[in-house]
C-alpha cells in the first residue's frame, strides 16, 4: 500500500500568498494536498483547455474551510469542511481563503490539466510580478 503525506509528497509547489501544494503520483493516481490563502476564481489557469475548463475528474475531501467548482452549466457547487466531493470534467476552481483539501485525479488526467494550467499560472504570476519558488512545472491540481 503507498500513502503520501506533505513530507513525503514528490512535488511541492509554493505560489507565495495564493496556495501551497503538495503531490504525488501513486499507481494510476495523483494525491494532491492543497491549502489555499485567497478567494479566487481559477478560471484563467485553464484557459486554452477544451472549453477553457478542466477535462479532470476529481475525488476528494475538505478538511478545512470551503471549495468549489463552476460547472459547464454555470452552476456552482460548495464543498464545506467534512464533505467529500466526486467532480466530473467541465468545470473550473473556485477557492477560498483557509481552505485545505485533499484531491485525487487519474495521473494522465492530471498531467493533461497541467500542460494547460501551468503556462498560465506562470503568465499569472509573472504579470503580478510573483516570483514562484524553484518555478518547477509539475503535475499541478484541480
Amino acid at each position: 500500500m503507498s500513502k503520501v503525506s506533505k513530507a513525503t509528497a514528490s512535488f511541492h509547489q509554493t505560489f507565495p500568498g495564493y496556495v501551497d501544494a503538495y503531490e504525488q503520483e501513486i499507481g494510476d493516481w495523483t494525491v494532491s494536498l492543497e491549502s489555499n490563502f485567497i478567494d479566487m476564481d481559477q478560471a484563467r489557469f485553464f484557459k486554452g483547455a477544451p472549453n477553457d475548463q478542466c477535462q479532470a475528474n476529481h475525488l476528494g475531501y475538505v478538511l478545512k474551510g470551503k471549495f468549489g467548482i463552476r460547472r459547464s452549466d454555470g452552476v456552482e457547487e460548495i464543498f464545506e469542511a467534512g464533505d467529500a466531493f466526486v467532480i466530473e470534467p467541465g468545470h473550473t476552481p473556485l477557492v477560498f481563503a483557509g481552505c485545505e483539501f485533499v484531491a485525487f485525479t487519474p495521473t494522465e488526467e492530471a498531467r493533461q490539466q497541467n500542460a494547460v494550467m501551468m503556462p498560465n499560472v506562470m503568465k499569472f504570476a509573472q504579470e503580478q510580478g510573483i516570483e514562484l519558488p524553484g518555478q518547477d512545472t509539475g503535475t499541478a491540481t484541480m
